[in-house]
């Protein structure tokens, strides 16, 4: 049986100190009963060329360190300082220098001829997100015929912000030397075919799928799940730790508001504190009966943008809390500790509303691992932003624009004030959709379409890309 090959920034090696989240858990176990291999960055900057290898469980992991400057321009400078933001839409914060898109190039190139010494004739290769969208070019470039596909777990935004990057003639057609390009919501994937059929002149070949020189390139709509059964277990066991407890205990009876976020500007934050601030004066009944719970680990701190969200975020904390604070009642909890997966669980299974705003988000697995948390006899609310992927699926949490911050007031007040019915109807539908769609299912379909044997088709030399 030919083997899996995953790629992807960082590898959840098995001597991890870090509790695997769900996306490793799953792409485990599709390694797992292939003899397949995890390979991408170690996490570590260093002038080593070696690649490190790591037999466990019938898995192969292998990394490859990075050169400093190699760091600066491909994770620090392009992936995160032009793609991450343009690809979630925000134009005003790209910062394009020729020196780190000519390093995230460097970086694939180097990663390929790495992967070069690992990979067998016969091997399917499934790459992970934004960091290596030429990566499929590069190897095609060594000579390798494998299928090759991509997932792009982060928005992909329309041709008409993707075209202001000023290299997007050249990334973009890269994806094109994918077999099978998947995308978390079917915008997403509409806007990949807008852009290859307007930008790029590409014929449509059949369905979901353009000519490209002499073969197909397919995409397609592949959402992301998560363990929605077993995370609802771990839930039901983590109410009962010492930590959850005494979160619950400290609350003293009041309903609490969770929201578990990364810092950083696509979450949008700030607003939502602004719109927590607006629902304590429209609402004034609730003040002093509930309490918003915010856990914001910090990360990416090398880069101005991520401090300065960090400065917003904190100043409207302290305004808050400064401005209807009472001795015995903290309005809002901002915390930058990191939590574990299971001490999570347990939070959301005792919070009475989550606010998942982000200003646009691929997909969103907070939000998910909120519902599938909760007690189905006395379930909490789900407050979702429109532009996140999950939105898609989840119709039965109440939608919400994260700009409207007066909207999204009212909508923290009606999820405190909703009916137990209605809550229990709204969560029926959204755990039955988490099960039917959880994240087993979503790599066996991605899979399922990658294994199918290629097209082949008659390429018109008017449409040859350079």
């Amino acid at each position: 049986m030919a083997r899996l090959v995953v790629v992807s920034n960082r590898v959840a090696l098995p001597d991890s100190t870090t509790r695997a989240g769900g996306l490793a858990i799953a792409l485990k176990a599709a390694l797992r009963p292939q003899n397949g291999v995890w390979f991408g960055w170690s996490g570590k900057v260093s002038s080593s060329t070696e690649l490190k290898t790591v037999e466990h469980d019938n898995i192969t992991y292998v990394t490859a360190d990075l050169a400093r400057s190699d760091y600066q321009e491909f994770y620090n400078g392009f992936a995160n300082r032009v793609l991450w933001p343009i690809l979630h839409y925000r134009l005003d914060l790209v910062e394009f220098t020729r020196r780190d898109f000519g390093g995230y190039t460097r970086v694939n190139e180097y990663f390929a001829s790495q992967l070069d010494t690992v990979l067998r004739p016969d091997d399917i290769i499934w790459v992970h997100d934004y960091h290596f969208i030429p990566l499929a070019k590069a190897l095609r470039d060594r000579g390798h015929r494998n299928r090759i596909g991509f997932f792009l777990h982060i928005p992909f935004p329309p041709p008409e912000i993707l075209t202001a990057l000023p290299s997007h003639d050249r990334l973009v057609p890269a994806l094109c030397h994918y077999d099978l390009v998947g995308f978390q919501t079917d915008i997403d994937a509409g806007n990949f075919s807008r852009y290859l059929a307007l930008e790029r002149g590409l014929p449509w070949a059949s369905g979901n799928s353009f000519q490209f020189y002499d073969r197909v390139v397919e995409f397609g709509a592949f959402p992301i799940g998560v363990e929605a059964e077993r995370f609802n277990k771990v839930a039901r066991r983590a109410v009962h730790t010492k930590f959850v407890k005494d979160v619950v205990d400290s609350l003293s009876g009041r309903e609490m508001i969770i929201g578990v976020d990364r810092l950083d500007y696509s979450k949008g934050l700030p607003l939502r504190m602004d719109a927590f601030e607006h629902f304590l004066q429209l609402y004034p009944d609730w003040r002093s009966k509930c309490t918003y719970l915010q856990i914001t680990p910090r990360s990416r701190t090398e880069i101005p943008e991520y401090e300065e969200i960090g400065e917003q975020v904190a100043a409207r904390a302290g305004r808050i809390n400064g401005a209807y604070g009472e001795a015995n009642w903290t309005p809002l909890r901002y915390v930058n500790r990191a939590h574990s997966h299971t001490a999570l669980a347990g939070l959301y299974r005792n919070a009475r509303a989550a606010l998942v705003t982000p200003l646009r988000d691929g997909m969103n697995l907070v939000a998910k691992e909120y519902v599938a948390a909760q007690d189905a006899d006395n379930p909490g609310v789900l407050i979702l932003s429109r532009f996140a992927g999950a939105a898609r699926e989840m119709k039965a949490a109440l939608l919400v624009n994260p700009y409207d911050t007066e909207g999204v007031a009212s909508a923290i007040n009606q999820a405190l004030s909703m009916p137990l019915a209605e809550r229990r109807q709204r969560h029926d539908e959204l755990y039955k959709g988490l099960v039917e769609h959880d994240i087993a299912r979503w790599a066996e379909q991605f899979l399922s379409a990658l294994r199918r044997p290629p097209q082949t088709v008659d390429w018109p030399s008017k449409f040859r890309v350079v």
